[in-house]
């Protein structure tokens, strides 16, 4: 399977007697915690697909999960990615990443050898925690969506 040239970046969060949490997870070859990331493949048809497969690879989470995509997408410089220049050539510089959130009845998740823990936590202490811009961004443009009423419960 190829690698296609943009990244998606999914944000699992459920939502208990009016109190919202957010599931991060610890990556197994960085000392990080993040939210589920990873590549779309030349196959899937969309970016919503390459973030329920992601999902399901990463998080053992249901394709027929409430998903919705964000607003939020930031650009990825392509030298954080092995290979890059074999994959999309020279003349790409930067690939653009989607961001996409899924609500979740059970937390119960079966997380893939890409992850050491994860975490259901609140959004102060997910703020906290998160490495990448992308993904605080992301997350504060879902916490606004939730408080706001705009999210599915």
């Amino acid at each position: 399977m190829a690698r296609a040239n943009y990244q998606v970046l999914v944000i699992p969060y459920y939502i208990s007697n009016g109190t919202v949490q957010y599931c991060i997870f610890h990556r197994s070859d960085m000392d990080i915690w993040q939210f589920i990331a990873g590549g779309g493949e030349d196959e899937d048809e969309s970016a919503l697909v390459s973030a329920k497969r992601e999902s399901f690879e990463e998080a053992g989470i249901g394709m027929d999960a409430a998903y919705f995509p964000l607003d939020t997408q930031c650009s990825i410089p392509v030298s954080c990615f092995r290979n890059a220049q074999e994959m999309w050539g020279d003349d790409c510089f930067v690939i653009p990443e989607y961001s996409f959130a899924v609500m979740i009845h059970d937390k119960n998740l079966k997380i893939s050898n890409e992850h050491v823990a994860f975490e259901w936590v609140d959004y102060r202490e997910a703020i906290g925690r998160l490495k990448y811009d992308s993904n605080k961004t992301a997350l504060w443009e879902l916490d606004t969506r939730i408080k706001k009423g705009l999210c599915r419960s």
